[in-house]
This record gives structure tokens, C-alpha cells and sequence, in this order.
């Protein structure tokens, strides 16, 4: 009798395979739905689109669910994905701070960093991430402001790191870490680019890429108008998609709207962008330095903004 009814309860059953979910998928799971596309997120992860898609694909088949709708032109989360979305970042979270438990570094003390308020969203939250991995005794104040501002900040002694976007020769002394073309862009079919005077979404005075922007319409003595202005670049692009604008961004905002305006349509030629990382010369802002020109995600980030 005891046996059948342990039979019964399923006690002589195989016991259910242990089941793991991979982090390295659910990393790519993560960095999908914070770019909003698979090119981007294999990018960050530093994988092919197609390695991406089979991990994607392994995650839906282990969870039994589908994860993401898509098709040629749009991405979206299912209502299972948005509640895996949560958890996923929660267990990255926990990995990582084990892997920090677990690491000994040098490096303390505060350290104050400047950028420009575009490099604060797409640059600085991946070095933070960054510096608490390999510095968790780090104390980091950040602050954010105007390009001329963030120069000022690294002159006058102010803070000891300063990212900062560029488009001449530098105007400090300071390390290249990655260059992109600047591009007039324009709502794909837009018709701002044809209107006269040309309207043009531009950041605060101050921006390296208002300067270049502005410079290279009055070389070409082109009729203008500043029409919208940000402190950032979103509200740049969110002009552009409302065709009611165009705006000199770097190439890597370009996505499946915003698209370099067609040559015929004679915008004058923008010069290249450069990110550039400035210390002062102190050991602890050095280090930080070296750590982030090794960092090859970095690039990826800035184009996943």
C-alpha cells in the first residue's frame, strides 16, 4: 500500500532535469531591448547578429515562450519578454557584483569626471559599469555640462577626467579613442531639408557639433535658421522625426528613419567627430584612462545610444 501511493506521488519518477538559464543570453536578451536591434546588441556583446538570434532562440525554447515579436522593420517586446526583461537585468546585476566581491584592486580614493550631456547618456553609464568592476573602491562624481564647460572643468583643475566630443585639432592636450563622420540628418522622405531657410535642430551654444554645424552653413552661405535647440541630442533627433528639422549628428544615430540627407539635396560637408579623453595627470585618473581606451565595447556603446 505505502508503495503505491508513494508511486502514486511520483516518488519512483526520474527526477526533472535541473534547468540553468545562460547569462550570455540573457546578456544579448538585455543589450536587444536597450538598442532595439539585434546589428547593435551583437555589437555590444561582441557577436555576430546571427550567434545573437541562436541565443535568443535557445532562451524562447528553454522558457517556452516567445521573447520578441519582430519583422523586417520593427522590434517589440512580448508581454513575456517585458517580464523577463526584469529579472534578466537582476541577474546580471547579482553576477556581476559576485565577480566584483571577488576582485582586489589598487585603485581608491574619489574621482570627479566631466562630459558633454550626449556622452553622459550613451558613454558614461557603460564606464561606470566599468570602473565598479575593476574599481569597486572608486568613488566617482560625475557632471555633466556643455563641451566648453568640460574643457574648462579639466583646465581649471576642477575634476581629473573629462570625456569630451570634438572636431578639430584638440583644444587640450588629450587621447583619441574612437572617430565618426558627422551627417546632416534628415527624416527618410522627408521634406525639411527642402525648405528655405533651412531649419536646423542644433544643441546650447557650446556644443562642438552646433559649431561645425553652424560653420559649414555660413561657408557655404546657406540660408538657415536655428529652429529647434536640446541640451541633447534626443531632442535633436526628436525634431528630425518630426521633419521639422534636419540636424548634424553622428552617423551612428543614423537607424531605419533618420537617414544621411541624399547628396542632391547640397548640404555642405561636415567634418568628423572625435571622442576624446582628457586626466590631469594624476595616477588614479591615468589608470582610469588606460582602462577605458582598452575597452572594446566602447565604441559599440556610444553607437547603441
Amino acid at each position: 500500500m505505502i508503495q503505491d501511493i508513494e508511486t502514486q506521488n511520483g516518488a519512483d519518477r526520474p527526477e526533472a532535469p535541473n534547468r540553468t538559464l545562460n547569462l550570455d543570453g540573457l546578456r544579448s536578451f538585455v543589450a536587444i531591448c536597450e538598442t532595439g536591434s539585434f546589428r547593435r546588441a551583437a555589437a555590444r556583446v561582441h557577436k555576430s547578429p546571427s550567434a545573437v538570434s541562436l541565443q535568443i532562440a535557445k532562451l524562447e525554447e528553454v522558457l517556452g515562450a516567445r521573447l520578441l515579436d519582430r519583422d523586417a522593420r520593427n522590434l517589440a517586446l512580448t508581454a513575456q519578454g517585458e517580464t523577463l526583461l526584469g529579472q534578466a537585468r537582476r541577474l546580471l546585476g547579482l553576477n556581476d557584483e559576485t565577480f566584483a566581491l571577488f576582485q582586489t584592486s589598487a585603485l581608491a580614493g574619489r574621482l570627479a569626471l566631466s562630459a558633454p550631456h550626449d556622452l553622459g547618456v550613451s558613454l558614461v553609464p557603460g564606464l561606470l559599469r566599468r570602473l565598479a568592476e575593476a574599481h569597486p573602491n572608486l568613488q566617482v562624481d560625475v557632471r555633466l555640462g556643455t563641451s566648453d564647460s568640460v574643457l574648462k572643468g579639466i583646465t581649471d583643475g576642477d575634476v581629473n577626467l573629462a570625456l569630451f566630443n570634438d572636431v578639430g585639432p584638440p583644444a587640450i592636450p588629450s587621447r583619441a579613442l574612437f572617430s565618426e563622420p558627422l551627417e546632416w540628418l534628415v527624416l527618410d522622405g522627408g521634406r525639411a531639408a527642402e525648405r528655405t531657410p533651412l531649419p536646423i535642430a542644433v544643441a546650447e551654444i557650446g556644443c562642438a557639433w552646433r559649431d561645425a554645424a553652424l560653420t559649414a552653413l555660413q561657408t557655404a552661405d546657406r540660408a538657415h535658421r536655428v529652429a529647434y535647440s536640446s541640451d541633447t541630442s534626443m531632442g535633436q533627433v526628436a525634431a528630425v522625426r518630426a521633419d521639422l528639422a534636419v540636424a548634424a549628428l553622428p552617423l551612428s544615430l543614423a537607424d531605419r528613419d533618420l537617414v544621411a540627407a541624399p547628396t542632391g539635396l547640397g548640404l555642405p560637408k561636415l567634418p568628423r567627430t572625435t571622442i576624446r579623453i582628457a586626466d590631469d595627470g594624476s595616477e588614479l585618473a591615468r589608470a582610469v584612462v588606460a582602462l577605458v581606451a582598452a575597452d572594446p565595447g566602447l565604441r559599440s556603446r556610444a553607437a547603441a545610444l
